[in-house]
C-alpha cells in the first residue's frame, strides 16, 4: 500500500470583519408633546443645577452669574439669529438657532425664578382659546414694560 502524502493547504488568514455601522436610532414613539416637554424639563433641571456652579466650568453658570439683564440680552440675540435664519429660509440653521433660543429661554427662566410648570400651566389655560379672542379679552390698551419706553404690540 502506498502511503499518500497529506498535502498542506495554505490559507490566507481571514481579515477581521469590519464592524457594521450602527443602524440609526429610530425616533421614539412617544407623543411629540410629551417628548418635547420631557426634553425641556430635563434641560431646565440641568440649568437649575448650574446656578451655583463655577462660572469657569459651566456656560450656564457663567450666563447666570452675569445677572438677569445680561441673560435677557443673550436670549434676545439668539432670538434675532433665529429670525434671520427663518427669513433666509435656511432650515438647518433655523433648527440649530431654535435649539439655542430654547436653551437661553431656560436660562432666562432660571435667572427670573420662573419654572416650566408655571409656563405649562399658562399654556394649558390658553389651550383651545382662539388667539384673536384671547387678545381681545386683554383689552386694547398697550402696557409699557417697567423700566422701558417700549409698549407691547397689541
Amino acid at each position: 500500500m502506498a502511503k499518500t502524502a497529506k498535502k498542506k493547504i495554505e490559507t490566507k488568514p481571514k481579515k477581521a470583519a469590519k464592524p457594521k455601522a450602527k443602524p440609526k436610532a429610530k425616533a421614539k414613539t412617544v407623543a411629540p408633546a410629551l417628548l418635547t416637554q420631557g426634553v425641556l424639563d430635563r434641560l431646565f433641571a440641568v440649568v437649575m443645577s448650574r446656578r451655583d456652579a463655577d462660572p469657569s466650568a459651566s456656560h450656564s453658570a457663567r450666563l447666570l452669574s452675569r445677572g438677569t439683564a445680561k441673560v435677557a440680552q443673550k436670549f434676545g440675540e439668539e432670538a434675532v439669529e433665529c429670525l434671520i435664519e427663518a427669513v433666509a429660509g435656511n432650515k438647518p440653521e433655523l433648527i440649530g438657532e431654535s435649539a439655542d433660543v430654547l436653551y437661553h429661554l431656560m436660562v432666562l427662566w432660571v435667572a427670573s425664578g420662573v419654572t416650566p410648570d408655571e409656563v405649562w400651566a399658562e399654556l394649558g389655560q390658553r389651550e383651545g382659546i382662539s388667539g384673536l379672542a384671547e387678545k381681545a379679552a386683554r383689552g386694547k390698551s398697550a402696557t409699557v414694560a417697567p423700566g422701558t419706553e417700549t409698549a407691547k404690540i397689541p
